[in-house]
């Protein structure tokens, strides 16, 4: 296995005004074989559960001299987290976007060593930076003064997505493979009836205008055969109540926008652009939502409903999705374009709760 360099790890959930992006130096710490089940202290949640062998398709993938750049990492229990680790164990270099006000939180994780076995690969290679991104800003005059002046993004620029391409063209010349691993809705928790104008557009911009950005900014550094993914959810196309703040709507518009942009940067560029839908998973972001003392989280509800009703009714594991992102990422999927990739065991293709209470036989 070749020496990977993954130049950053780390996010975190945005409020309500903006979304994720980058910074600081992960430099000193290794990233693990594979994420730890216990607690995590940075995200206070029990981490996704993962499994303990290195997966075989790194293996048999080779991404050496390849640079990927994964926009929105919140801890190492998330699909991003995974999608880092698979293509970095394929030999990829790989960058990551965070979102600026995350940095003090992971500086003093960092510091307690709290990610050091998180972040060991199995040849022993070593993180080197992180770019800032907050994904809701393209350019950089987009950026208000109220954020250039608030402390939590004291001593950053160049975090807009116009500028961190800039950069990465600047230290790679060009970039091969970009993730979307970015969604926020700051009213994901009211029903679509009353979720405001305001929250909808900005669970819209977000979620989805974001990766129209990212592809808008990155296709023309990139290769023809470059590849884009990004991570959808199924309310796109099915109720799920509790998905709610317009973040439903959002996720059918990143389905619908990956078609389109599928179409305009092949034929403008040669890149693919496809989505992974993936399945209910217990990390630090999905564990937000609707968390109150003494109940079960909505995540929790949705793993339970997955395994009950789905075809293979099993663990979905985060490297289960960080193998299919490098799947669509390799010379594997060369012909694969504009897909919507279920890694969900099947529940996508379930009409019948077969845990009713109606289902019950007297």
């Amino acid at each position: 296995m070749k020496v990977a360099s993954i130049i950053a790890l780390v996010a975190g959930i945005a409020p309500s005004d903006s979304f994720l992006a980058p910074q600081a130096a992960l430099r000193a710490s290794s990233f693990a074989s594979r994420v730890p089940t216990a607690v995590s202290e940075a995200a206070g949640s029990p981490a996704a559960p993962t499994r303990t062998a290195v997966s075989m398709m790194s293996k048999s993938v080779d991404l050496t001299g390849k640079v990927a750049f994964v926009a929105g990492v919140a801890d190492s229990s998330g699909y991003g987290w995974a999608i880092c680790k698979a293509l970095a164990e394929a030999g990829a270099t790989v960058t990551v976007g965070t979102w600026p006000p995350v940095l003090g939180i992971f500086e003093k994780s960092l510091k307690r060593g709290t990610f050091d076995e998180d972040m060991k690969l199995e040849d022993g290679s070593k993180f080197e930076n992180v770019y800032p991104l907050d994904a809701v800003y393209d350019v950089p005059e987009d950026v208000p003064e109220d954020v250039k002046t608030n402390k939590r993004y004291a001593g950053l620029s160049g975090f807009t997505i116009q500028e961190v391409a800039e950069q990465i063209k600047a230290d790679y010349g060009t970039v091969d493979i970009v993730v979307h691993s970015l969604a926020n809705g700051p009213e994901v928790t009211k029903p679509l009836l009353e979720t405001s104008r305001r929250g909808y557009l900005a669970a819209s911009s977000a979620s989805a205008y974001s990766m129209v950005s990212l592809v808008q900014k990155f296709a023309p550094i990139m290769p023809k055969g470059g590849s884009v993914v990004s991570l959808t959810y199924i309310a796109s196309e099915k109720v799920i109540p509790g998905y709610g703040g317009g973040m439903s709507s959002a996720k059918a518009q990143l389905e619908s926008d990956t078609r389109v942009l599928a179409w305009e940067a092949g034929r403008e560029y040669g890149v693919r652009v496809n989505t992974i839908s993936a399945g209910p998973l217990k990390s630090r972001a999905a564990s937000a939502i609707g968390k109150e003392k003494g109940k079960k989280t909505f995540i929790e509800y949705a793993i339970d409903y997955s395994k009950a009703n789905s075809p293979l009714g099993q663990d979905l594991y985060n490297d289960d999705v960080g193998n299919a992102a490098l799947f669509l990422s390799s010379d594997m999927s060369r012909v694969i374009t504009g897909t919507t990739m279920y890694v969900d065991n099947g529940l996508n293709t379930m009409g019948l709760a077969v845990d009713s209470e109606s289902m019950k036989k007297d």
